[in-house]
């Protein structure tokens, strides 16, 4: 077995579990299975009338997933990858039957790249099904970060927060953003999920993501920015804590022709929920008579295995 078959296989390890994932309605004992959602509601920003941690942060901690699909097409969240060789079982319906783009700005969903930009993006696409090149390979199934937006849509994630901190565990690595002052890293310091400076406005939680290396891509359909792009996030948390809608601005004039902005909604797992291995990911154990959520290991993310290990063909 050559290189490229083997990064091919590891792409289906990695793949999503869409039968699993979208299973919908309730279990015999209460619990809710989940299930994607066709669209998603607007959350409007303001003040935070939740709970609050004991630094005065809006408390926002616990388990969560995006609601409208995987990181399959960007664009299309719903319509799966074009040029898929094993199309989903039930034929798509019409475009408008299906959730929006991720693209929320500018209105036609597109991201507006630069004409030799679209040109490599569709280059990519082409050859995801048969990558016979390494750069035709997902960097996240070679155990690579999978940066900014990606992590939000590639299974479900923990967000924790300490005294200056927020923290997202995702399962391809973690990432901190800080709430002090501190200046951004030196520039020439790259980071896969990039370098994260924020503050809560209200129900908002505001960062500027610079520093970023530029080698993450944002979906299966290859869309991509480079070392040059910044990131304003806006995460706008309803009042009742159990949504969100993230709202980035990217700006990369290397790449493309204006900035633009990407909506991604997100609800809070918890109890009620069946673990269904991608949104709510995790094991329930019991330690002295209470339930105790574990997020499950994953080999890409506990040091177990390197960046490019995952498409090595084995030693004979």
């Amino acid at each position: 077995m050559n290189n490229h078959t083997a990064a091919a296989i590891a792409l289906l390890f990695l793949a999503p579990l869409p039968a699993l994932a979208q299973q919908a309605g309730a279990t015999p004992d209460g619990t809710r299975r989940i299930a994607f959602e066709p669209s998603f509601t607007q959350i409007a920003e303001g003040k935070w009338t939740g709970k609050r941690l004991p630094d005065g942060q809006p408390d926002v901690q616990g388990h969560w997933s995006n609601t409208i699909s995987n990181h399959s097409n960007f664009t299309d969240p719903q319509g799966g990858i074009p040029g898929d060789p094993t199309p989903p079982r039930k034929p798509l319906g019409p475009r408008e039957s299906r959730a929006p783009s991720r693209v929320s700005d500018p209105a036609d969903g597109q991201i507006p790249f630069q004409p030799w930009a679209r040109a490599k993006q569709q280059e990519f696409l082409a050859n995801f099904h048969n990558p016979t090149k390494p750069e035709y390979i997902e960097p996240l199934a070679r155990c690579a970060p999978a940066g900014i937006p990606k992590s939000l849509m590639w299974h479900g994630y923990e967000i924790r927060q300490y005294p200056g901190y927020v923290l997202f565990l995702f399962d391809s690595g973690s990432r901190i953003i800080h709430l002090d002052s501190k200046p951004h890293l030196p520039e020439q310091i790259k980071l896969w999920n990039g370098d994260s400076r924020g503050h809560w406005e209200g129900n908002t939680l505001v960062v500027d993501a610079a520093n970023n290396n530029g080698k993450a891509l944002f979906g299966r359909t290859g869309e991509f920015a480079s070392e040059n792009l910044k990131v304003v996030e806006r995460y706008i948390f309803a009042p009742n804590g159990q949504r969100y809608n993230y709202v980035g601005t990217f700006t990369d004039p290397t790449v493309y022709t204006r900035s633009w902005t990407a909506t991604i909604p997100a609800r809070r797992r918890d109890g009620s929920d069946v673990t269904d291995g991608w949104h709510y990911e995790v094991a329930i154990n019991q330690a002295n008579g209470k339930p105790v959520v574990e997020r499950y290991e994953r080999i890409c993310a506990e040091n177990n295995i390197g960046f490019g290990s995952v498409a090595k063909t084995p030693a004979k």
